[in-house]
Parts: C-alpha cells; sequence; structure tokens
C-alpha cells in the first residue's frame, strides 16, 4: 500500500492530468477526499458550496458532452462538480446561528458575553445586511453608502452582488483545491476544468439556476501521457513582494 503524501509532496505531485488511464478508482476514497475539501477555509464560515461526485458513466458522458468532449472529461474514471450556492446564505446564516447558541449553552440573551454577542450579531445582523439585495438594486445602495462612510473609518466595501458572487467562488475554489491535493496525496489525480456549458451541467445534475458550476475536476489515474508538458511557473521573484 503507498503511503500518504506530505502536503508539500502532493502539492508537487499534482498535476492538470488531461487524459486519465482506464482504471477505477475507489469512490470512497474520492468521498474521503470531498470531505476533506470541506475542511478548507471559507468566508465568514458560510460553506456556500455543494459537491457532486459522479460516479454514473452515463452522467459523466453526458457532462463529458457539455464540456466540449475535453479529454480530462471523457477519460475521467469519475468527475467531482464543485458548486457555489450563493443563494443559500438565509440557510447557513442560520446554520452558524444554531451552532453557536449550543456552543455558548442555553441562555437569556442577557446572559451572553460580550464576545457571545458579538458571535451572534455578526450572523443576525451582519451577514444579512451584507447578503440580502434585490435585482441588485440593494447592493449598490449599499456600496456606496459604504464608500462614503469609508471617507472616514475602515470600512468592508465589496457589497454588490458580483462582490457577493465572488465571495462565493473564492471559498468553492479553496475547497477545490484541498479536494485536489487530498487525492494527490493517494495518488490519485485531478484535472480542474472551467470549460463547459454550464447550462447543459446544470440539466444533467438537477442543479438550480441560482447555482453556480465553480469547476468541474476530472478524477482518475494518469496516462504516461497525460500531463503535456513540463511545468510552466513565471520566475518567483516576479510574484513574491516582501514589504
Amino acid at each position: 500500500m503507498a503511503i500518504e503524501k506530505t502536503v508539500s509532496d502532493a502539492i508537487h505531485y499534482r498535476r492538470s492530468v488531461r487524459v486519465f488511464k482506464k482504471e477505477a478508482i475507489d469512490e470512497e476514497k474520492v468521498k474521503q477526499c470531498i470531505a476533506l475539501a470541506t475542511l478548507a477555509p471559507t468566508s465568514s464560515n458560510m460553506q456556500l458550496w455543494e459537491f457532486y461526485h459522479i460516479i454514473d458513466s452515463d452522467t459523466i458522458q453526458q457532462i463529458a458532452k457539455a464540456c466540449f468532449d475535453q479529454n480530462a472529461a471523457k477519460t475521467a474514471n469519475q468527475l467531482v462538480v464543485v458548486v457555489a450556492r450563493k443563494d443559500v446564505w438565509r440557510k447557513r446564516k442560520d446554520a452558524n446561528i444554531s451552532f453557536l447558541k449550543m456552543q455558548f449553552g442555553n441562555k437569556n440573551a442577557s446572559e451572553y458575553s460580550k464576545r457571545e454577542k458579538f458571535a451572534l450579531n455578526y450572523y443576525q445582523k451582519i451577514i444579512p445586511t451584507i447578503y440580502t439585495d434585490f435585482c441588485g438594486i440593494l447592493g449598490h445602495i449599499k456600496y456606496f453608502a459604504f464608500q462614503c462612510i469609508g471617507l472616514f473609518r475602515p470600512i468592508y466595501r465589496q457589497t454588490r452582488q458580483s462582490d457577493m458572487r465572488i465571495v462565493a467562488h473564492k471559498s468553492a475554489a479553496l475547497a477545490a483545491q484541498n479536494f485536489m491535493i487530498s487525492m494527490a496525496a493517494i495518488n490519485y489525480d485531478t484535472c480542474p476544468m472551467e470549460g463547459f456549458d454550464s447550462l447543459r451541467v446544470k440539466q444533467s445534475i438537477g442543479l438550480p439556476n441560482s447555482s453556480e458550476i465553480n469547476m468541474i475536476v476530472g478524477c482518475g489515474i494518469r496516462d504516461e501521457n497525460g500531463i503535456y508538458g513540463e511545468r510552466f511557473r513565471v520566475p518567483f521573484d516576479q510574484v513574491y513582494f516582501k514589504l
């Protein structure tokens, strides 16, 4: 049995594999890697993500077609569709409030400590203020109001619908990276894909229109020709700045 890689080794091992062998991978192990994905950091612990683990061959073929027949989709043994769910923010907010109250114990509101009140107020007041919108109108009103407040003190400025979409997608992408590194650690390979017909993919797996696909990850064992070339990165000194 192969020894699981260190984090550094897994990061170096991970490549975007375009062609997979016709070799089965353990769906339970993939599921475990998805569980590790959910431990990724997420903005305000809102966890605005879902993961669809595709093992049915017919569904894989449908999604591969929607991915423009990319080899990374066509030859994948399994697929994982990472979905951003900004639309479920109310459910996630309520889940956080319930968790906090369970952690703090059964108390009257007046018995909460200052720290506990702040945590509850964050989800009861601040999160709704940031996420509530109506056709984008409230978001723009909040945006301009917060810019004015920002003239006098530090303020959170990203309050438009487009800003909150970015927040949800950033968290989903962090989870996807957790997943791919976890897969690499057990010698499974992946390829994240952004080229796909999102409507057809949603129809294939029954996603609501309000959801947004962050990426589709092909999973399997790399073919000897599955990596198309040497890894290229711009020189580190062009992207690293020490202040």
